[in-house]
């Protein structure tokens, strides 16, 4: 698996300053820790993302290069939609709405009770750490969506409630070098692997992009299981 994802990434800066992102702070224990809401929070792990099946439960679906996207998109919704025709003349259309709203209550009718929804899948953000305190070896991760460029459209992972309030901590020579790369004022970019199931109903829900007219959006909508923060190698 590359490590050059086939998406549009959100730059680093704008990860600081977009509404759209939040802070999702960890501390990263040795060991797995379990959140109030029941997800599995796995240790930071300095581990290459083309390995990342092997920290996660067996038959789980990668949905992180374009290829594995679109076939698992395939699998479940069968063909993409006819963006061109549901789009019509866009916002200012009358019956853009309309078109908009009875695709995917099409689309969620046809998807019932497909096997795919009970299949667990992994999907990735990007993100950044940064010291929560000169002392404390207590990391936050900056992070955002994921924009996947695809021959359905753009699509953007969406969990249905991330883990707040988790609390972790890497081992002391994962520590030291983390610390010496941000004492030097550099980056220190992670993945942020997210596994779970597609909710059952609304799993997938259908818009627009708002920054490239015309162009269709996609978001699976997951219930998460198990989050891993990952320090590329």
């Amino acid at each position: 698996m590359s490590e050059l994802l086939p998406r549009q990434r959100v730059s680093k800066r704008s990860l600081l300053v977009s509404p759209v992102l939040f802070l999702l702070c960890v501390m990263l224990f040795p060991s797995a820790a379990q959140s109030d809401d029941g997800v599995r929070i796995g240790p930071l792990r300095a581990l290459p993302l083309s390995q990342v099946s092997s920290i996660l439960p067996p038959n789980t679906v990668l949905l992180i290069e374009r290829a594995q996207i679109e076939t698992f998109l395939a699998s479940i919704e069968g063909t993409p939609p006819d963006w061109a025709t549901v789009y019509g003349r866009g916002h200012h259309d009358p019956d853009h709405d309309e078109r908009l709203f009875t695709l995917n209550r099409e689309r969620d009718a046809a998807r019932e009770g497909k096997p795919a929804l009970e299949q667990l899948v992994t999907f990735v953000w990007t993100g950044e750490l940064s010291r929560t305190d000169a002392e404390s070896e207590v990391y936050a991760v900056f992070l955002g969506p994921e924009l996947n460029a695809t021959s359905w459209g753009i699509v953007r992972f969406k969990p249905e409630d991330v883990p707040s309030n988790l609390r972790a901590v890497p081992d002391p020579s994962l520590a030291r070098e983390i610390n010496k790369r941000l004492i030097h004022h550099h980056s220190v970019d992670v993945f942020v692997v997210m596994t779970g199931m597609l909710i059952s109903s609304e799993s997938i829900i259908y818009d627009f992009s708002h920054d490239e007219e015309g162009v269709g959006m996609i978001m699976p909508v997951v219930r998460l299981q198990q989050v891993d923060v990952l320090l590329p190698q």
